[in-house]
């Protein structure tokens, strides 16, 4: 049962970065345009969508601290500067995506706008710092004390973190390629096909200092995963340009949707039978098995979660089902 909920909790954090992703690509966008209309477009492509994606980080937070409380541990507190900067972006983001509608000047609105791509951007970062930590082991000892915080910021989290902001980047341009009319929807595509070769030396740096780091080699328990990963990634990136020049925006918003969530895939097969590695005593590292809570407490979840797990998935088809198509002049504004 244990590995069912670690199933669960992967495909609920994967979820997360999927369509939180394209939140956080959007406000990365908003960088990029001078043009208040244009900002206040993309954010009315992203309204419907924006808090109810955030619903499947509680959901994952709910899994880790209900189903696997040893792991939620030491993975905080062994992660804690990654997890602080993550958490940051996501207050920041959604606190200045909510306020930035409520002065009438613009050049305050603008200032809110500057703290949206702010907290996107640490939220980035701080989501891939954690899945780099992930892959390169954590610092926690045998009896719980982490071996210095500072020991999580390495070169391979530094890369893998700006890694995953490279692919965030992309999927926003994608998904604003879906939604938006007409030209502004050209200028999406074109903004995302031109960060593809980015997001590509992005993940081969990230790859190449992985490959050099003892920390990561001793780390991976599954190499031919952990190879596979950048691998993966690239054919990903590679085919939302191909997708995105053939005017395809649905296939190139897929195959970002996929890029996003194959790197908790493939940090969770390459550490395999281990949720967590630790760098500092392998001893303390987790399998599994022993990161879970006890059986009639997994068996407890189960019975509270099988209702609200349809719940959660029917509420977002039947959010995009509501809002499918690009938006226009009778769309609602929601920020």
């Amino acid at each position: 049962m244990e590995i069912i909920w670690y199933a669960l909790l992967g495909l609920f954090f994967a979820a997360y970065l999927v369509l939180g992703g394209y939140d956080y690509g959007v406000g990365l966008s908003l960088a990029g345009s001078a043009d208040p209309a244009a900002r206040r477009r993309a954010l009315t492509a992203l309204g419907p969508f924006f808090l109810g994606n955030e619903v499947w980080l509680v959901a994952a937070v709910g899994v880790l601290f209900g189903a696997f409380p040893t792991l939620e541990g030491d993975l905080l507190s062994g992660l804690y500067p990654a997890v602080a900067v993550a958490l940051a972006g996501v207050i920041l983001t959604t606190a200045a995506v909510q306020l930035r509608s409520r002065p009438r000047g613009e050049r305050v609105r603008a200032r809110w706008d500057r703290a949206v791509v702010a907290g996107s951007a640490l939220a980035a970062l701080g989501w891939g710092a954690v899945l780099a930590g992930l892959l390169q082991g954590v610092p926690v000892a045998a009896d719980g004390r982490v071996a210095g915080v500072t020991a999580v910021c390495t070169p391979f989290v530094a890369a893998g973190a700006l890694a995953l902001l490279t692919l965030v980047g992309v999927h926003g341009g994608t998904f604003l390629a879906l939604r938006l009319p007409g030209a502004a929807a050209a200028g999406a595509a074109r903004h995302a096909d031109r960060l593809v070769p980015v997001a590509l030396v992005a993940l081969a740096a990230a790859t190449a200092v992985g490959l050099a780091s003892d920390r990561v080699r001793r780390s991976v328990q599954q190499p031919v995963a952990a190879l596979a990963l950048p691998v993966v990634l690239a054919a990903l990136l590679l085919a939302v340009r191909a997708a995105l020049r053939a005017g395809r925006p649905g296939r190139a918003f897929a195959a970002s949707a996929l890029a996003l969530a194959v790197p908790v895939l493939g940090v969770a097969a390459s550490t395999w039978p281990y949720a967590l590695i630790s760098s500092a005593d392998p001893t303390a590292s987790l399998t599994v098995t022993h990161a879970a809570a006890s059986d009639p407490t997994l068996r407890l979840l189960t019975l509270v979660s099988v209702p609200l797990l349809p719940v959660l998935l029917g509420f977002q088809v039947m959010c995009w089902w509501a809002f499918r198509g690009r938006v226009d002049d009778r769309t609602p504004v929601y920020w």
